[in-house]
């Protein structure tokens, strides 16, 4: 998990759909020292420009490709020219927890420390930091945040640099609300966005604090740093076409068997799709391979929620008479970086989550992918020519939306509010939000934290009970539904639900063994739902001993279960804090149920007559 008070790790989930899951960093240069492989990178030709600009600048927004070194490298210069000296700190902020942690073990290993000294990393549930001895410290913007409760003008810092700004999460857009707030009370602060499409002019307008219309005295400023060096050619269709699976499919046999070598990068919107095309690519290689074809094909998935040692296959090289095809969700946008791809194939869609306020519903919904997104994908690091198939005609690409809505704009925002809310923040809505959210869903979310009894009818914390849901690292309604466990007598099991929420993919379903993984899933399944399922789960593989093989045997994810143990005793120490009796239900349904309808009920509905919930 990586939020601040009042929200879930699910909601940071898959940030858009996939890809919070994964970061994977794949390093072509490793056979060169360390110093050599810095200078490799393009973001190394303008370190004394970024120096002179942050040195001159109260806020420098920086446009980079994926691998172009900005992550790594910007915090190193800043170190090594003195933005750590006395005791001050250069943060960099991740809106996922793992390319926070992957990013920081890099960065140790470059400056040849040790991971928690000198660099160090703090997502929710994990704080790896010495106080005394970290200098460069990254940590999720939820984090940030929740940072600020304790220390709102983050005195501590000298620079601060948000990382991967344009995916415009959650609290990534507040971050930049209250940073702005921040910047001035703290002329010294210097803030570094960075961003992987050209959302720049936004952000420097935003944080720009001049007035005078003089150009000389902005006190924001755009720098790009070009990555690419091969151009990229863009097919379009001719006409729409009505089934964007089997038009990838069959895009993809055609650059198989009329295209040069290069392998294939084949975007879709989710693991389902992912795993129904490559079983349709698998059978159709087949068939060619018996029409004597000498290139064979090996197809190759990558989403969030597949095994590590299933991911890293992608990154193996193949002999000359192989060609690749990596079918992926959204995570190949970002989160790794893949050479070798000569083509790429873009279904043009992409899933979003999307609060409905009316119906309290949040859900993944398909959509078109916005022109950022799919620059982005034009956009990865290669080391030739890029062939990108779009399945969409030109006129139609065109149409599409400029960026992708950010979630402050279609989330659920009662943790947005709560938080703001802790800060000290009374008037939310006249908080500068970089987007604004809609009025609507501003006031269904006041609502239901009046409901839940956490703000009073003047729209202030109440005390204890709403500045206590402000102090857990979670949805407000998993908060409300921990605080009432001692009363109804079951908080045991309730703390390993809660935990359980947590974390995705614990049931694990390899596609050749879905019969079996099924019937496995069986054994632990409850008719009381899915909250008792995964209370059956937990207590079953604390009963086996933790056994990763137990899990295997099982098809159950082994880290998940361990994180989930690991977030169950951070939220156990602030049930203790706040006195919170520790009972159990003794294996009686009924008293759990009732705890989580004391935190869910906004989510009940009533079976009538004719068939339909309401």
């Amino acid at each position: 998990g990586t939020e601040g008070p009042g929200v879930s790790v699910s909601e940071e989930r898959q940030s858009p759909a996939e890809s919070s899951g994964i970061t994977i960093i794949y390093n072509p240069y490793a056979s060169l020292s360390i110093e050599q492989q810095r200078q490799k990178l393009p973001v190394f030709k303008l370190r004394n420009h970024i120096l002179y600009l942050v040195e001159n600048y109260q806020t420098l927004v920086i446009v980079g490709e994926t691998g172009c070194g900005k992550s790594t490298q910007i915090p190193q210069y800043l170190a090594e020219a003195g933005w750590t000296a006395e005791g001050r700190v250069v943060g960099v902020t991740q809106p996922r927890r793992v390319a926070a942690v992957s990013v920081a073990g890099r960065v140790a290993d470059e400056r040849g420390a040790v991971l928690g000294h000198e660099v160090g990393y703090c997502i929710r549930f994990d704080d790896c930091t010495d106080p005394q001895a970290t200098r460069i410290k990254f940590l999720t913007d939820g984090m940030l945040v929740r940072e600020m409760m304790a220390d709102p003008l983050l005195t501590r810092y000298s620079v601060l640099m948000l990382d991967e700004a344009h995916e415009r999460t959650l609290y990534t857009d507040i971050a930049i609300g209250l940073l702005k707030k921040v910047q001035k009370k703290r002329g010294d602060l210097r803030l570094i966005v960075a961003s992987a499409t050209l959302d720049a002019e936004k952000f420097r307008d935003f944080f720009n604090q001049n007035e005078t219309g003089d150009p000389s005295k902005d006190t924001s400023v755009i720098l790009t740093v070009e990555g690419r060096t091969f151009p990229v050619d863009i097919f379009y269709i001719q006409s729409p076409v009505p089934d964007y699976i089997k038009s990838t499919v069959e895009t993809a046999m055609k650059i198989h068997q009329m295209e040069n070598d290069g392998d294939i990068l084949a975007f879709l919107t989710g693991q389902e799709e992912v795993e129904t095309v490559v079983s349709m690519l698998i059978e159709q290689a087949r068939a060619l391979s018996r029409t004597g074809m000498k290139k064979h094909l090996r197809v190759l998935p990558m989403y969030a929620g597949l095994p590590s040692p299933e991911q890293m296959k992608v990154f193996e090289r193949v002999s000359h008479s192989v060609r690749k095809v990596i079918v992926a969700t959204n995570i190949a946008e970002t989160s790794i970086t893949i050479h070798g791809i000569a083509f790429v194939i873009d279904c043009g869609f992409v899933k979003l989550r999307a609060y409905n306020p009316k119906t309290a519903i949040e859900c993944l919904v398909v959509v078109p992918v916005s022109k950022a997104s799919a620059n982005q994908r034009a956009g990865l690091e290669t080391q030739s020519q890029i062939a990108l198939f779009s399945p969409t005609t030109e006129e139609d690409f065109e149409k599409l939306p400029k960026s992708t809505v950010p979630e402050m704009q279609r989330s659920n925002l009662s943790p947005v509010i709560l938080q703001l809310k802790a800060l000290g923040i009374d008037n939310v809505l006249r908080f500068p939000f970089l987007s604004p959210p809609p009025a609507q869903s501003m006031v269904q979310a006041l609502e239901l934290l009046y409901a839940l009894g956490g703000l009073d009818m003047h729209c202030r914390l109440t005390e204890p009970l709403g500045m206590r849901i402000a102090e857990f690292p979670l949805n407000p309604m998993f908060a409300k539904m921990l605080l009432e466990s001692g009363n109804f007598g079951c908080s045991q099991e309730i703390l390993t639900i809660a935990a359980m929420m947590q974390i995705q993919n614990i049931f694990v379903i390899p596609p050749n063994q879905k019969a079996q993984a099924a019937r496995q899933h069986r054994k632990f399944a409850v008719e009381e739902g899915d909250h008792l399922t995964m209370l059956n789960v937990y207590e079953a593989f604390v009963k086996h001993s933790k056994s990763s093989q137990w899990c295997q045997e099982h098809f159950l994810n082994y880290k998940g279960l361990v994180r989930a143990s690991v977030v169950r005793e951070q939220l156990k120490k602030l049930l203790v804090r706040f006195k919170v009796p520790k009972k159990s239900s003794e294996g009686d349904p009924d008293p759990v149920l009732r705890c989580i309808v004391s935190g869910f009920f906004a989510n009940a509905a009533k079976f009538h007559s004719t068939g339909a919930y309401r």
